[in-house]
């Protein structure tokens, strides 16, 4: 009976988890083309590699469609088998809460497995190649596209404009060309009535043979004139070479020095925070340090040969400098040794100060630092474990409501996960900014969430959709109560 039943629910789970999970994956990346599609196109980027930076942007939707997914699959399959009045008739022959749901709480912490191995191991990777390829795609200039009317500055030093390009052919029609090689104030001005365009070594040199043109430019003096010259130069047959390596999108080397915190894997993220720490720490001790002897100066040899042992004895022990101590240590002094001593004083205070604000500095720095890789080292674990406490609480609230449709069930999804985002994403800025520690900015999602589960479990154990409001019955019990006569 029971393997039957637990059957009965797995087998409503499978549909809607992969169902919604293609539908959430298409939206997202529909979201992903249309805010950036519009830097890619335009630069020649090859479609291979367009394509391979969408599959790596896959890695991040994935993080956020699955668990959700969960949440959606658990609503409907426990909606629905609420609504068909099998739980009804499951409850009635004394098979509890727990015999029925454990099994999907199993299967919802297999992917709670899946996804700790993939927000440790594969987001890192897919995030650190993607922005290697980001930045690769970026530090490309546009290519070699000229349009008939519209001028053309994508070369560096040059201004192109054609008149008529046929489609299909290398050919150029009535070509202006301002070239600005010689600097904006010697400006020569290069027209031709055609002319054909041709490339070289995959696209970095471009080479434009013109016909039939006028070069008009103006020359520097000479040593007889010291006048502004013009040069008008008629030619049949100009090329000019164009470098356009920069167009040519090249692929950087992988390395490992230049991640970040959403780059790293859990090992390299505990490595630095540990060596952030101990910067930190090092930082401290060197302040103390320095402090300690600047204010406190080594005395030890100020006793002489003729000290007696207990004289010693009191010498050697700890003395704290007071205000009075110094006053009767400067009142001996000559005028000119006083304001020496003072002036030096006064040296040594301002450079332990500039120390002192240094290392705060420093060590504030390290300490925003520390607590970004401590957000990120616990959002890892605390998304992964969103998969087994969406199913935790979306059980008991599927059996709740009674409903399996579509709309009532995305609703209610879509508010859950709203609300389970935007507690995550606030945990996370105010963890950085220290208003919270990191462990309980990114944890107090599910741990709401998860006592949201067991007041649910509750409900539906108690089945106090059933029972009267707590009012109605404190009521009742007032008014069934008689006065004594």
């Amino acid at each position: 009976m029971l393997r039957r039943l637990h059957w009965i629910v797995l087998r409503r789970l499978p549909g809607p988890f992969f169902g919604w999970l293609g539908t959430l994956m298409f939206l997202l990346l529909m979201q992903f083309l249309i805010r950036w599609l519009p830097e890619i196109a335009g630069k020649g980027i090859p479609i291979l590699v367009i394509i391979e930076l969408i599959a790596y942007n896959l890695a991040y939707m994935v993080v956020l469609a699955v668990p959700m997914s969960v949440l959606l699959a658990a609503l409907m399959a426990f909606g629905g088998l609420a609504e068909s009045e099998y739980y009804t008739v499951i409850k009635s022959t004394g098979i509890s809460f727990g015999q029925i749901v454990w099994p999907s709480l199993v299967a919802a912490t297999v992917i709670m497995g899946g996804m700790l191995y993939f927000n440790n191991v594969m987001l890192p990777e897919a995030n650190h190649r993607a922005r290697q390829l980001w930045s690769d795609i970026r530090g490309k200039r546009p290519g070699f596209e000229l349009q008939p009317g519209v001028f053309y500055d994508g070369v560096e030093d040059y201004s192109i404009l054609v008149q008529d390009r046929p489609s299909g052919t290398n050919t150029l029609i009535g070509i202006t060309i301002y070239d600005y090689t010689q600097g904006r104030s010697r400006q020569a001005v290069i027209k031709a009535e055609r002319g054909t365009i041709e490339s070289h070594a995959g696209g970095a040199r471009l080479t434009l043979s013109l016909q039939d043109g006028v070069m008009h430019r103006p020359l520097p003096p000479d040593a007889n004139n010291q006048d502004e010259r013009y040069e008008r130069l008629a030619f049949d047959r100009h090329r000019i070479q164009f470098d356009m390596s920069d167009a040519v999108f090249r692929r950087s080397e992988s390395g490992e020095s230049s991640r970040s915190t959403r780059t790293m894997r859990t090992p390299q993220l505990l490595t630095t925070l540990d060596s952030l720490k101990t910067d930190r720490q090092s930082r401290y001790r060197t302040l103390h340090e320095e402090v300690r002897g600047t204010l406190l100066p080594d005395t030890s040899d100020t006793t002489t040969s003729n000290t007696t042992r207990s004289d010693t004895a009191v010498a050697s022990a700890p003395v704290s400098p007071t205000h009075e101590s110094a006053y009767l240590a400067l009142a001996g002094l000559e005028a000119g040794r006083h304001r020496s001593v003072t002036s030096t004083a006064a040296q040594r205070a301002r450079n332990t100060q500039s120390t002192i604000q240094s290392t705060r500095r420093d060590t504030k720095w390290k300490s925003q630092r520390i607590r970004s890789y401590q957000v990120e080292f616990y959002k890892k674990f605390s998304i992964a474990l969103a998969c087994f406490v969406f199913m935790f609480v979306g059980a008991p609230l599927g059996l709740a409501i009674r409903r399996g449709g579509l709309a009532t069930i995305g609703a209610i999804a879509l508010g859950i996960f709203m609300f389970y985002w935007i507690t995550l994403v606030q945990g996370e800025k105010l963890s950085e900014r220290g208003f919270f520690p990191p462990w309980f900015g990114m944890w107090i999602a599910n741990l709401l969430m998860s006592g949201a589960g067991l007041w649910l479990i509750l409900y539906v154990v108690l089945d106090l959709g059933a029972t009267p409001p707590l009012r109605r019955r404190l009521w009742d019990w007032l008014t069934s109560t008689e006065p004594d006569a």
